[in-house]
């Protein structure tokens, strides 16, 4: 472990993505977490304060990243920091890239034997009636959803035929590429990697929501986290091997959390998230907390693991 000493530390979160809100209420937590931790906190936005950093970055011994979606979690501010060799929290360029890619983190987690929902990548220019004949053959409904965006944003469920192009054409306002996949109707849940280790599982139940959209994760009381999750020991295990599994597979370090639909028995890997959300009532502090973590520890956590990777 690295030294428990004050630090000062650059909180980077904002930025331009559709998650920008998101990252600014982690943030807030983040900070005040920080300071009464005892480290000096200086909160700067990649939106407009990357000179400031590149121009301070001597000053600081870490970086702190709450920056969620493109910009933040797909290795350009990671590649950023690297060349200021000013260490930060979670996964490098390469994992960043690779999970933030749902295509390729997909090949990726086939690659390591994980279950993974029937479908294919398409393209913008892809003709539609070649679109319309792959999600006819998995038969509706589908999944269409932007292969480059989080928190489930430009996500639809299509039931039938005719909602198909209204749903292609929501993704195509988010992304270039996107993916059509079989829709799997089970219970929704994720696990946590802090430090290579598996947190419990939590389940979420969306409250009246077809499934864990935007709002209902960031709606208070629209949805109910259960942790430890209510499943056998079989299923409980299954889950966190998965999870290791998938952020071993995307070359990830120091912390990430798997999505995962659990149907029957069977369990298949939807995406990872390689900055998760950091609110104290957020996925993942939620496990870590049932695993004996409080807010604070984990922040020291994530904060000694980025000094470790100097």
């Amino acid at each position: 472990m690295c030294s428990k000493s004050s630090l000062k530390i650059v909180l980077l979160a904002g930025g331009t993505s559709s998650e920008r809100e998101v990252s600014l209420k982690g943030a807030k937590a983040v900070k005040e977490a920080l300071e009464r931790l005892g480290h000096k906190v200086v909160v700067l936005d990649p939106a407009k304060d990357l000179v400031e950093v590149a121009k301070k970055a001597k000053e600081f011994d870490c970086a702190f990243l709450v920056v969620h979606g493109p910009g933040g979690e797909d290795g350009t501010l990671q590649g950023f920091l690297d060349s200021l060799g000013l260490p930060y929290q979670g996964a490098g360029v390469l994992g960043s890239a690779l999970a933030m890619h749902k295509g390729i983190s997909k090949e990726l987690y086939k690659l390591a034997g994980l279950p993974v929902p029937e479908g294919k990548l398409f393209e913008k220019k892809t003709p539609f009636e070649e679109i319309k004949e792959f999600a006819k053959k998995l038969e509706y409904p589908v999944v269409v959803k932007p292969a480059t965006q989080g928190s489930s944003i430009g996500l639809s469920i299509v039931k039938e035929e005719k909602k198909l192009k209204e749903a292609l054409e929501k993704v195509w306002e988010l992304d270039k590429e996107f993916l059509v996949e079989k829709y799997l109707k089970g219970r929704e849940i994720t696990v946590g990697i802090l430090d290579d280790k598996p947190l419990p599982v939590v389940e979420i139940i969306p409250e009246g929501a077809e499934f864990f959209d935007y709002k209902t994760k960031y709606t208070p009381g629209l949805a109910k986290e259960i942790c430890p999750a209510e499943l056998p020991p079989f299923l409980t295990e299954k889950a966190q091997n998965y999870g290791l599994r998938a952020h071993k597979a995307l070359k990830l370090r120091h912390y990430s959390r798997t999505d995962m639909i659990l149907v029957k028995n069977e369990i298949y890997v939807l995406e990872t998230n390689t900055i998760p959300g950091m609110t104290e009532t957020s996925l993942l502090p939620l496990a870590a907390k049932v695993a004996g973590y409080s807010f604070e520890a984990l922040i020291q956590k994530l904060i000694d693991l980025a000094l470790s990777s100097r």
